[in-house]
Parts: structure tokens; C-alpha cells; sequence
């Protein structure tokens, strides 16, 4: 069992994962500037310490194969009522869909194409981490009450030891931005970037 934060995020058994900081999120997101500052200098000093990072992209899925209930829910989302009119939200290979190049993966990195709000659906990250000997995961990205939230609350599920990074992750709504990280207090570590950092030094 670790005790504190440095044994918590210790780079020997600690990974991070960038969420969907793709451009058309980040351009929306209300602390832009600051938000890219803060999650470039993390991503630069987890690569000195050789954490493992992990980014995820929304990759929508066909149509076809897309539930009902979450095209309800976009319908909703955008005061449309005919589905057959709703944008293509992040379609691949689309200028909006690319990671922002302000904090851009190297080829060491891997990236987790997903279509759900949370990295353990629909994906093989979970075997990855436990094949990786992972047991921190470090949360950043967009947007903080949707996909950040409910990622960490299935690594909480899953046993693994969770870091939400505080001015790591962002949303386009500052207000349930905060709320949700008041409530991730009580389910997970919040912490500051500067204080992990520190730890790692």
C-alpha cells in the first residue's frame, strides 16, 4: 500500500493519460492559454522521469453501429430533432479531430482511439496497464464532468491508485468544471500539477 504522494505517483508504476485534447475541445475549453501551459509542462517532466503516456481520441462510430440512446442525448445536446441532421462530431482525419500540436504525442506514445466517456469501455487499456505493471493512473484532459470524471471513477473501481490533475484538465463550462472537481475530491486525489512535479524532482 503507498502512504503519501510520492509513493503514490512514483514513476516506476505511474502512468498518464492526456483525454481527447483534440482542437476542436481545446479551442472551447474556458482557460485555454493556461490549460495547454500547465499539461505541456507536466507531459515534459513525466518524459524525463520515462512515465509511460497514454492519449485517447474520440473516434465516432458508424451511424449504424451508434446507440440510440447517446444520439438522443447529442440531439439533445444541439436542439435537434432529426438525427439525420446532427454534425459529425470529431469525424477522423478532420482538422478539429487532431491532437492539439501545443502538447502533440511522440511516436513512443500510444494513442487510444475510443468512442465512450470512459477509457475502460470499448478499449484494451486496462489490459495494458496491467500488463505494464500501472498502478497510477494520472488524469488530464477535456473535458472534466464528462469523459475525465467518469474515467477515474472506473480506475477507482478497478483498484487503480487515482490522480486527477487539477489544471490539467478543462472543460467548455467553468462552473461544472468546479463542481466536478469538488466531487472527484471525495472519490479520488485532486492535486495541482506543481505538486506532482515536485515529486518527481
Amino acid at each position: 500500500m503507498y502512504m503519501n504522494l510520492k509513493e503514490i505517483i512514483d514513476p516506476s508504476h505511474t502512468l498518464l493519460l492526456v483525454w481527447d485534447v483534440q482542437n476542436l475541445l481545446v479551442n472551447g475549453i474556458f482557460n485555454k492559454n493556461e490549460f495547454l501551459k500547465e499539461l505541456k509542462s507536466l507531459i515534459e517532466a513525466a518524459r524525463v522521469k520515462k512515465i509511460p503516456i497514454i492519449y485517447s481520441k474520440i473516434t465516432p462510430l458508424p451511424k449504424d453501429y451508434e446507440s440510440s440512446f447517446r444520439t438522443f442525448m447529442f440531439m439533445k445536446r444541439f436542439k435537434i430533432k432529426d438525427p439525420e441532421k446532427l454534425p459529425r462530431f470529431l469525424e477522423s482525419e478532420t482538422p478539429g479531430s487532431e491532437i492539439s500540436s501545443e502538447v502533440a504525442p511522440l511516436n513512443t506514445d500510444l494513442i487510444i482511439e475510443k468512442n465512450t466517456a470512459s477509457i475502460f469501455i470499448g478499449t484494451n487499456f486496462e489490459y495494458l496497464m496491467r500488463n505494464k505493471g500501472i498502478d497510477t493512473i494520472l488524469f488530464t484532459g477535456i473535458a472534466t464532468e464528462f469523459g475525465v470524471a467518469s474515467s477515474a471513477r472506473d480506475s477507482c473501481n478497478r483498484g487503480f491508485y487515482t490522480v486527477v490533475v487539477e489544471d490539467c484538465v478543462s472543460s467548455f463550462n467553468q462552473k461544472m468544471h468546479m463542481m466536478t472537481l469538488d466531487i472527484l475530491k471525495t472519490i479520488c486525489l485532486v492535486e495541482p500539477s506543481q505538486s506532482i512535479i515536485k515529486e518527481w524532482e
